[in-house]
């Protein structure tokens, strides 16, 4: 990619893991994030089309509408993560098949306001997990088989900040290139 073309599938550049705990201040920021993301998505997405859902971010990218079906598949699976190492001794988590998933027929029969809905009621639980957990919680780990990598629940919150942001930008951008 040229210097003076933006990177279409990373339009707010990669997610940079700490290495160290977070300060509690970074952490509220990150969970701040996680709180606004549905609103965000729910407002990038109002009034499109059928034909705007279904156009891809990037060519060879996924649809806005698969966009939207993807986020409630991607955070409740962190969520679930987010609770086996809160409950278990560094657990192996089960990776999943994410773009096999954006092909499966719910993701083109179900409205987008449905995974908006289950997007904010996900994220309604999910930060009032994580605006309870200790410091000492915030470095429980877990394994990801797919990455061969152990991951402390601060990394994690701070990816999945990162990730929202980052699908919400594909949709806010295109909508920018289009004028839509």
């Amino acid at each position: 990619m040229t210097a003076n073309l933006p990177d279409l599938r990373y339009p707010i550049g990669q997610p940079e893991l700490p290495t160290q705990p977070l300060a509690q201040g970074a952490r509220i920021a990150y969970i701040a994030q996680l709180a606004l993301l549905p609103d965000q998505v729910r407002a990038a997405v109002a009034g499109l089309s059928p034909a705007q859902l279904d156009t891809p971010y990037r060519p060879g990218g996924w649809t806005v509408r698969q966009v939207v079906h993807h986020l409630p598949d991607s955070h409740l699976n962190s969520y679930v993560r987010f609770k086996l190492a809160l409950t278990e001794d560094t657990p192996t988590i089960s990776p999943y098949e994410e773009h096999a998933w954006a092909e499966l027929p719910d993701t083109a029969a179900t409205k987008p306001a449905v995974s908006l809905a289950l997007l904010e009621a996900l994220h309604i639980r999910w930060t009032t997990l994580l605006r309870q957990l200790t410091d000492a919680q915030w470095q429980r780990t877990f394994y990801h088989p797919g990455s061969q990598r152990t991951f402390t629940l601060d990394q994690v919150l701070v990816l999945y900040a990162w990730h929202g942001r980052h699908h919400l930008a594909h949709i806010t951008e295109l909508r920018r290139r289009e004028q839509w």
